[in-house]
């Protein structure tokens, strides 16, 4: 083998030619090539090139402050076009694509992770049932962020008689991604990154591509003492190697290195669990905690479900899940904020792709998400709200697949203040936006599709739990203390589906002391 070039984070940068596909490695504020990333951002500003390119991402990257990750190619002639799978941390790249500055895709973050896969394989695309009636399904547009964007990358094909979505394949030209160490032929481990995410996949493709692949590390070491059982670059995959500074090389945005979240060591996390505050949050939490099982597999979004590991620790039934993130971490404590895709003290970190496997092949017992939007056809918007572009990231891969899917979130939002008293809930102040509307601005979650595969549904607020059945939206249950008439369907755009009777909430939900859930 020939020595790998070891190249200047501005060398390589120079790699990037006009016209050409980029793709980044980065899961949030974790695994970013950010000396890379810095460095064409830094060439575009001084130079006016690398112009019109494709940037291309899988997951999320950025802080969401503008300056990391994705952000950095948000710049008017650099992009010609963004397919990305999540756009929230990533603000000013967001609102470039939505002011039609460039054109813009929004596609399945597990969808995309395979779709480098395959052009690794040079195969046609990649096939799959994930995204079939929601926004990324052509007929419903296809995963188009704005009106600049007309090219279909998604087609609808029948494989028998089953309709499924084929997400084309493109060439792709350069790839920045980063591990821990390289070797002098250029094999890179990622020991102290906090997942592998898909790394191997990118690299395959770009250099199957005849592309060029770039590597961000911390150090260069001496050929053969690297473990080949942790390298997953191999250098016959790396045309260069960039040895970043500290500061472009941060484990997370922003964070000091933890041991605990690469498997380095074990951090030793406190016996006593302190009890959460008794807030609408917990009911909820509290609420979602009552469908665990014992030994289920399960996945918590971020915002209200992340309470629901809180509760069931306290409640003393935390062993009854094993917790996964998209990127690939197994058991331990998920992480949030720029560690997001991270967990403490992980059983296993497997790259994003198996897990994708995994959760599309209904792995998953229990999904347990966010809930901003919802509609009377039981669907779920949280990708796109007017002038704001989250993206779907890997929601919609998660909750078509999931034997059984939650949703989880405050009846209404903005300003919405309570207080709990006695074993009933006290709206004090409603909120000002409606969450249950006629019709959702975006479907990222199709009630269609989950009825035709028989798919159980919760919709579990702090007043309200509703379930989706055949003819729509069911009202199953209502908070002790709380009028149906004016706090619930006066506040929706639809009149739900409700039996005779309705169920009253357990007021244990409601009380500060612990539901006794180890004692039934």
């Amino acid at each position: 083998m020939k020595k790998v070039k070891i190249l200047t984070s501005e060398e390589a940068a120079n790699l990037v030619k006009n016209d050409d596909t980029l793709v980044t490695g980065g899961f949030v504020g974790n695994c970013c090539p950010e000396a890379l990333n810095n460095a064409i951002e830094k060439r575009f500003l001084e130079t006016k090139s690398p112009k019109n390119i494709t940037l291309f991402y899988a997951a999320s990257q950025g802080n969401r402050d503008g300056k990391k990750g994705g952000d950095h190619y948000a710049h008017r002639g650099m992009l010609k076009r963004v397919i990305v799978g999540h756009y929230a941390t990533a603000p000013k790249l967001g609102e470039f694509c939505l002011n039609n500055e460039c054109e813009a895709y929004n596609l399945p973050q597990g969808a995309l992770v395979y779709l480098l896969r395959d052009i690794a394989g040079h195969r046609p695309g990649t096939i799959t049932h994930v995204g079939l009636d929601t926004f990324v399904d052509p007929r419903n547009g296809g995963g188009k962020i704005n009106e600049k964007t007309t090219e279909d990358l998604v087609e609808v094909i029948k494989i028998g008689d089953e309709e499924k979505l084929l997400y084309k394949a493109f060439p792709l030209d350069v790839a920045f991604i980063r591990g821990t160490y390289a070797d002098e032929y250029g094999n890179v481990t990622l020991e102290k990154e906090v997942a592998t995410t898909e790394v191997t996949s990118i690299a395959q493709a770009v250099k199957n591509c005849g592309g060029k692949v770039v590597v961000q590390v911390e150090k260069v070491v001496k050929a053969g003492t690297l473990d080949p059982r942790l390298v997953k670059i191999p250098g016959v995959y790396v045309d260069a190697v960039v040895v970043a500074d500290q500061e472009d090389h941060e484990q997370s945005f922003g964070m000091e290195y933890n041991p605990g979240l690469c498997g380095e060591a074990r951090i030793a996390v406190g016996g006593d669990v302190e009890n959460t505050p008794l807030t609408v949050k917990k009911v909820i939490a509290r609420r979602a905690t009552m469908e665990l099982r014992e030994d289920t597999v399960v996945n918590l979004g971020v915002g209200v479900p992340e309470y629901i590991s809180q509760v069931a620790n306290e409640e003393g039934i935390g062993d009854y899940m094993t917790l996964t993130v998209e990127s690939g971490a197994i058991g331990g404590i998920p992480q949030g904020g720029p560690r997001f895709g991270s967990a403490l003290n992980p059983d296993a970190i497997i790259d994003q792709g198996y897990q994708f496997d995994f959760y599309d092949g209904a792995g998953l017992d229990m999904a347990f998400l966010g809930l901003a939007e919802c509609d009377e056809n039981g669907n779920i918007n949280v990708s796109r709200f007017g002038p704001k572009l989250p993206g779907c990231g890997g929601f919609i891969n998660i909750t078509q697949n999931a034997k059984k899917v939650f949703f989880c979130g405050t009846f209404t939002a903005g300003g919405l203040k309570t207080k709990i008293e006695d074993g009933k809930l006290i709206i004090e102040q409603e909120g000002k936006k409606t969450k249950f509307l006629k019709q959702v601005e975006q479907v990222t979650f199709s009630g269609k599709y989950a009825i035709k595969t028989k798919q159980p549904v919760l919709y579990i607020t702090e007043r309200a739990v509703f379930e989706l059945k055949e003819d729509g939206l069911h009202l199953i249950e209502v908070a002790p203390g709380i009028d149906i008439q004016t706090q619930i369907l006066d506040l929706m755009d639809f009149v739900p589906k409700m039996d005779k009777e309705i169920k009253i909430m357990d007021e244990k939900f409601f009380r500060e002391e612990k539901m006794g859930l180890t004692n039934n």
